[in-house]
């Protein structure tokens, strides 16, 4: 990227009157230069059945390129018209839940020939339609795609073919998958059951990788379709969502975006958060990390908030304080959904940048201080460049087998769960991660790896992972990891299978904690964060140093925490779900063993630093303060100027940040 972008998405088929150049003339001066538009409106660009009517985008189109602006286009395949259903009703999905009903968008199975059909008309249609006008700078493919659960009879044929293709004999995934129990056998390729009903949860686990692969393979034929019509100073993007909790919250279980990205030039996603007292900045930073990493290049935030739900309205300040965040973990895009609020249907409640009557707000007027900001500082701002030290490893695959396969049997815990209670401790700490995935080829570039509940991984990559102990790094584990195969077979070895080896520990109980906690406080987190929940595996070591024994009549002789040096690295091993505190502590004992422990960790939460180097070769330094009160800290690294005040700044030097402020400071 050349500059930063700062973008809405603008849906001129939604306004209840023409209002164009008053849009546009309001964007410029709010410092508006991108506008997303098309991916929603398939209907309104072919009304019937191969009629064809882009009327609509070749309007925004001429009016954008005549104000200067840049526009990205959609291709508009997840919301299906009405002449189609009518026309092909086996066009949408059948799912566990049964048939699909037409109404909502992402209701169509993403493998139906008939689908793909129209879906390969309308996107070269659309795309040979505006790819030569000087306007697009880019594409997104389709929006926030998922496998939408579609499980039908023919996604079963293709699943059969698929197993086929991978396992080569019935013999092998009999084996392999343990159909033997409850003859559940298949003796036959033509007899291969639909996997709806499964009670396997090795067999569900691999329906679900490859219902991951649909979209990873779904994603990359239209990216192939854009690929033949786009020039080479337009780029290809997708915009990918995360783990929905009424936000944007944690790894996707229905894509592997590190797959699904491969075939993109550029990583796009939205990110959703809690805001006003809730804001903490750390989903804004999650997505942001896990963005960047897919293809360990600067990421597009394609969808964040403007104001929203009334509980999301951002109170005065933040909105820049979110915008500049994103930033700060490597975006060179950050955009809206959306320009205006919509009068009618689903999401009219969910507000736009501007309110329903059009009209300036305080949200709008906050956003210009942004567009003028991002446009002034762009040189300084733009393909920030991170060297992080820390990566977290996380696994679609541990994520669906611990899905059938819940802790204690009933747990509402999930593995998202456990990611984010290490993440956000880390984040808390000021320690900047990236992610890496089972199939990642650069563990070695960082010194220390988070593992939470790896559930199941092959043997091959948990000797990877003992192997970069054994080179010094520094791994911290938590229970569950290294429990079965890539097959969700459980290991006939010690627990954790082949990680034991680095860990130096071993268990064949594990239990659910009534009233546990850890023997004598080790942490000094207090009685009242000094507890045990869900999940509890019996640790006795064998070269292991115990950090933690649990503190419980019968259960007291066996560890709960230990650390181990293996080779020139050490292993640490959590055995239970712990409290937060506690995870904290670990965390921060493991960090200081790794020699990671530095400046920026004397501040902690709610005061948050984010560094990179910027495109002139020079360090930055975003300080960010998440809460209502003012804070202030002294600037502990060689001298440099604030870019927002343009003041220089001393090595030393006391600063204040005002409530849900923040400062940048470059180093000269």
């Amino acid at each position: 990227m050349k500059q930063l972008l700062y973008g809405v998405a603008y849906y001129d088929e939604y306004m209840p009157y023409d209002r164009l150049e008053t849009d546009i003339q309001m964007m410029k001066d709010a410092g508006i230069n991108v506008v997303r538009i098309a991916e929603s409106t398939w209907s309104t660009h072919e009304p019937q059945n191969g009629v064809f009517d882009f009327s609509s985008v070749d309007r925004v189109l001429e009016a954008m390129h005549k104000a200067g602006m840049k526009v990205i286009v959609g291709t508009p395949t997840y919301a299906i018209p009405t002449w189609m259903v009518k026309e092909h009703p086996d066009v949408l999905a059948i799912t566990p839940r049964g048939a699909g009903k037409y109404g909502a968008r992402q209701i169509m199975d993403i493998t139906n020939p008939t689908y793909l059909f129209y879906a390969e008309r309308i996107i070269r249609k659309l795309i040979d339609r505006v790819k030569d006008h000087p306007a697009v700078i880019g594409y997104q493919t389709d929006n926030e795609t998922k496998h939408y659960d579609t499980s039908g009879p023919n996604v079963q044929l293709l699943f059969v073919k698929y197993m086929k293709e991978k396992f080569k004999t019935l013999d092998a995934v009999n084996k392999n998958f343990g159909l033997d129990y409850w003859s559940n056998r298949i003796n036959s390729w033509e007899d291969f059951p639909s996997v709806v009903g499964t009670i396997n949860g090795s067999l569900g686990s691999e329906f679900a990788r490859f219902q991951r692969q649909l979209v990873t393979d779904f994603l990359a034929w239209q990216v192939a379709i854009v690929n033949e019509y786009k020039s080479s100073d337009q780029f290809v993007m997708q915009n990918f969502d995360f783990e929905w909790r009424g936000y944007s919250y944690g790894i996707q279980p229905r894509v592997n975006h590190f797959e699904a990205s491969e075939a993109f030039d550029v990583t796009g996603v939205d990110i959703y958060h809690p805001s006003q007292d809730d804001l903490t900045g750390i989903e804004i930073s999650f997505g942001g990390d896990v963005a960047r990493s897919t293809k360990g290049t600067n990421y597009l935030v394609v969808e964040t908030e403007a104001q929203a739900f009334t509980n999301w309205t951002p109170y005065p300040g933040q909105l820049r304080l979110q915008a500049f965040s994103h930033l700060a973990s490597g975006a060179n895009m950050v955009a809206y959904w959306h320009w205006h609020s919509i009068h009618n249907s689903f999401e009219t409640y969910w507000k736009g940048l501007l309110s329903h009557d059009f009209e300036p707000n305080p949200v709008y007027h906050e956003a210009k201080t942004i567009g003028r900001d991002f446009e002034r500082l762009s040189p300084q701002l733009v393909n920030l460049k991170k060297n992080n030290k820390v990566a977290i490893l996380v696994s679609n695959e541990s994520l669906s087998a611990i899905d059938w396969f819940k802790f204690n049997g009933k747990s509402p815990k999930n593995y998202n769960d456990i990611v984010r209670m290490m993440y956000d401790e880390l984040y808390k700490m000021n320690i900047e991660c990236d992610f890496v995935n089972p199939s990642s080829e650069n563990f070695e570039d960082y010194q220390m790896l988070i593992v939470p509940a790896l559930y199941t991984a092959p043997d091959s990559l948990l000797e990877r992972l003992n192997e970069f102990v054994l080179n010094g790094g520094h791994i911290v584990y938590t229970f569950k990891s290294g429990f079965t195969d890539e097959h969700v077979k459980v290991r006939t070895t010690h627990q954790p299978g082949i990680i034991n080896q680095a860990c130096g520990i071993y268990y064949s109980m594990f239990v659910e904690p009534k009233n546990v906690s850890l023997k004598d406080d080790p942490f000094q987190v207090g009685p009242e964060n000094n507890t045990v929940d869900t999940w509890m595996e019996l640790l006795t070591p064998t070269t292991a140093e115990v950090l933690a024994y649990y503190d419980h009549p019968h259960w007291g002789k066996y560890a709960a925490i230990t650390e181990n040096r293996y080779g020139k690295g050490i292993a640490t091993y959590i055995g239970c779900i712990p409290s937060q505190a506690i995870m904290k502590e670990v965390l921060r004992h493991a960090v200081k063993k790794a020699d990671l422990w530095g400046v920026n960790q004397e501040l902690s939460f709610p005061l948050i630093i984010k560094e990179g180097m910027n495109q002139e070769g020079k360090l930055l330094h975003y300080y960010f303060n998440y809460s209502e009160e003012q804070h202030s800290f002294t600037y502990p690294h060689q001298q440099g100027r604030e870019l927002l005040t343009e003041s220089k700044v001393e090595t030393g030097q006391t600063l204040d940040i005002e409530p849900w402020g923040f400062v940048i400071i470059e180093e000269s």
